[in-house]
């Protein structure tokens, strides 16, 4: 069995990307970071790039044990992680057989997290958002640039559709 991360930076489309694999391949398995909360979650990115953006301070214990549950299962032939981090993180490094970084420009990804999430936020809302992300969050989206794109073994355009990210990720892991 191959474990596969799909990283980006928020909004970058991890998520729709692993769906859409999960589509396309047979004997496939998902586990998605969004749906788990760890201990260590950093509240503050912008600090938290300040203090050295250590990956690691995430616990993620609860991720580990549901890979080792599904590799020790045998009942895929892949098992697709939704995870932002790639080799990043000690924890989870070791059982990663690809690492994809969907690099999505950050405008792109910041133009999808407000549709996404603000479908129905008032005009002031999202300019204190905007605010907040020129401010305070852009550097985490930044550092991750920096960190997770270098560090994995495939860089993917963001700029293409889903179904043509889908397909270039699934040609090389099923070679």
């Amino acid at each position: 069995m191959k474990v596969i991360a799909i990283a980006a930076v928020t909004a970058g489309g991890k998520t729709t990307t692993v769906n859409e694999i999960k589509k396309r391949l047979s004997n496939v398995q998902t586990l998605h970071f969004d749906d788990y909360a760890f201990e260590g979650e950093v509240d503050n990115f912008y600090q938290w790039v300040l203090d050295g953006a250590d990956y690691n301070v995430w616990k993620l214990e609860p991720l580990e044990k549901d890979i080792l549950k599904v590799k020790n299962s045998g009942i895929c032939d892949y098992l697709i992680l939704d995870y932002p981090f790639a080799y990043c993180h000690e924890q989870i490094r070791k059982y990663i057989d690809a690492a994809f970084f969907i690099d999505t420009p950050l405008d792109i990804a910041l133009a999808r997290r407000i549709l996404r999430d603000m479908g129905n936020a008032s005009g002031k809302d999202i300019r204190n958002d905007l605010m907040g992300y020129l401010k305070y969050a852009r550097i985490a989206y930044v550092q991750m640039l920096k960190d997770i794109l270098p560090s994995s073994d495939y860089v993917i355009d963001g700029t293409m559709s889903t179904e043509y990210i889908a397909e270039e990720i699934i040609n090389i892991i099923i070679k």
